[in-house]
């Protein structure tokens, strides 16, 4: 799978990486950046996604489409779609082009919307990373757990480099006992949770 992975995409993930690198070295406001996930945290999701059980992939925050670049690996692998949600017009437009430009569109469905406005109804859930506003986490979290297969996995970003803030979701994960979780220290920090 991450042999495997083509030219259009591969020079799409490279043009995404400069401009990310450029946003946190020029000042450029935080809602504007790419915000995105490192390449090594893009590895470890695909990898994860990859070894899900059968169900749903699904992606709450898109930005401009890196990690659903990663992600798709493991959906074509698995025969499946990455179902992934984006809130803000011009990170949606961001990722539409990166879907085309790498071509993935065959692989990927964006609903550009709340997350939570559809949380509810998605059931069979195998997979899904968490990485928008922090303070929705804790309500991303609630909606999909019961969603979920048994095996089902959730990763959450930015469970070191934002600890503070997510720490109360953090804290319930590790004592829901609906999950087994931990932190997983790659890239900005990962918290990874397998449905019971």
């Amino acid at each position: 799978m991450l042999h495997n992975i083509s030219d259009p995409m591969k020079q799409r993930m490279r043009a995404l990486e400069a401009v990310d690198a450029h946003d946190r070295r020029d000042g450029t406001p935080h809602l504007q950046r790419m915000r995105q996930i490192p390449p090594e945290t893009g590895k470890f999701i695909a990898l994860l996604a990859a070894t899900a059980p059968k169900g749903r992939f699904i992606e709450i925050g898109t930005s401009a489409g890196y990690s659903t670049l990663w992600l798709s690996l493991a959906a074509k692998e698995r025969g499946c779609k990455i179902i992934t949600f984006e809130i803000l017009d011009e990170k949606v437009r961001l990722a539409e082009e990166t879907f085309r430009l790498a071509g993935v569109e065959d692989t990927v469905e964006l609903i550009a919307g709340d997350a939570l406005d559809y949380l509810a109804d998605m059931r069979n859930i195998a997979f899904c990373f968490l990485d928008a506003e922090k303070d929705i986490y804790r309500a991303c979290y609630e909606a999909v757990i019961p969603n979920m297969v048994q095996g089902g996995l959730l990763v959450a970003d930015n469970a070191i480099n934002h600890r503070t803030a997510l720490q109360p979701m953090i804290e319930r994960s590790l004592a829901d006992e609906r999950v087994d979780a931990l932190v997983v220290p790659i890239g900005k920090g990962e918290l990874l949770c397998r449905k019971i």
